[in-house]
């Protein structure tokens, strides 16, 4: 039977999730979202193992974010558990916080320092300056010198990115802050949490409006000849869409190996949700601990070791100087196109966080089916979080 909708959505994560929502239930469009993967949620879907915890499938999602708007908006489909992220780093087989702090500092060196301002004289004695910050190890170098470089983000980025730091953009390492105080949580937006059931429902709860139909392990294209649309929202990789006609686009993938340990008395394994190994001797760059996240009780616990590769799902786009010269090329060829919409992390070559992909999200359904939003600031505030 054949069948028109008012918009096809390409991809069921949050990106085609949120758009698909929205002009269901503001635009009263008729949607149909395909997702050619067998569940929605995109890399932020979990799933309870055979054990019957709770994974996280592409290593540890926790939503963090500044805007009330996207908070407002994702509560409207999930209660929250409140949780604040922690992490340390294996360092020479002792355990140190990181982001780099104070403590991380006393602990590996042996020292006492006691202010913000001793903390910058160790690193301004160490840094490495230069006239060239383009690349990542010497954003690094430059901020904390040689010897930190090398022991908490050399190897960890090469085993990250499948090159050395010194072949990366700034922009990879400049995401992580070096910090001055104690602060010990890895993010210090005002809102964090974790779904309260997980995002395999929030997903679900998203796309439950009437107006939207879900179709999974479909793929765009093989999509029946009978099925008709007036707009294409595409969220997919913007390279697939053009047959790779200027080049495929490189990204990074991950793997993560689950490793399921037995816990009679309840009691979590790892003293910290997650622990980053930057050593090279170790060939996974990180061990995650959900029940840290979920607050599960179980008497067993589900530990995540992650991989990354240069081949499989793209997760994370390449950051580099010909990558981006790729995909301007790209960007040009959707700049000419009428009807579709290229949006999300893999169709415009960003790496971005859930809160900027809401955001995002919430302001292209808005353009899409063309109503004016109550009030200019909330678009402005959108639009300053998708910059961020």
């Amino acid at each position: 039977m054949a069948a028109h909708f008012d918009t096809l959505i390409v991809g069921a994560g949050f990106t085609g999730s949120v758009i698909a929502e929205c002009l269901a239930r503001e635009g009263g469009q008729r949607v149909c979202i395909i997702e050619r993967r067998s569940y929605v949620g995109g890399l932020a879907n979990d799933f309870t193992d055979a054990h019957g915890v709770r994974c996280h499938r592409y290593g540890p999602h926790i939503f963090h974010t500044k805007s009330q708007t996207v908070w407002s908006y994702l509560s409207r489909f999930t209660s929250w558990r409140r949780y604040e992220h922690r992490v340390v780093a294996n360092v020479d087989g002792r355990l140190m916080p990181f982001p780099i702090n104070r403590d991380t500092i006393n602990s590996l060196y042996g020292l006492k320092l006691n202010s913000a301002r001793e903390m910058k004289r160790f690193l301004a004695e160490r840094s490495e300056r230069t006239n060239n910050l383009r690349t990542s190890e010497a954003f690094v170098v430059a901020k904390v010198g040689r010897d930190l470089y090398e022991r908490f983000f050399r190897g960890y980025t090469r085993k990250q990115w499948g090159v050395d730091a010194s072949n990366l953009d700034r922009s990879v390492c400049a995401r992580i802050p070096i910090r001055m105080n104690r602060e010990s949580r890895y993010y210090l937006d005002p809102l964090q949490g974790i779904p309260l059931d997980g995002y395999e429902a929030l997903f679900s709860r998203i796309l439950s409006h009437p107006n939207v139909e879900v179709q999974t392990s479909e793929d765009f294209e093989q999509l029946p000849k009978n099925i008709s649309y007036d707009h294409l929202v595409y969220t997919g990789p913007i390279d697939r869409f053009y047959g790779y006609r200027h080049g495929k686009l490189p990204y990074r993938s991950i793997a993560t190996e689950f490793k399921n340990l037995p816990t009679p008395d309840g009691k979590l394994i790892q003293a910290t949700p997650q622990i980053n190994y930057p050593s090279e001797d170790v060939p996974y760059t990180r061990s995650v601990e959900f029940r840290h996240l979920t607050g599960q009780q179980h008497m067993s616990s589900t530990i995540g070791l992650e991989f990354s590769f240069a081949t499989g799902e793209p997760c994370y786009p390449f950051p580099s100087l010909e990558s981006r010269k790729i995909y301007r090329r790209y960007r040009r060829l959707a700049a000419k196109e009428h009807g579709i919409t290229f949006v999300g992390r893999l169709a415009q070559y960003q790496y971005l966080n859930m809160d900027q992909v809401v955001a995002q999200a919430l302001l292209a359904a808005a353009r899409i089916h063309g109503k004016a939003n109550k009030s200019a600031s909330r678009d402005h505030a959108l639009k300053g979080i998708c910059q961020e």
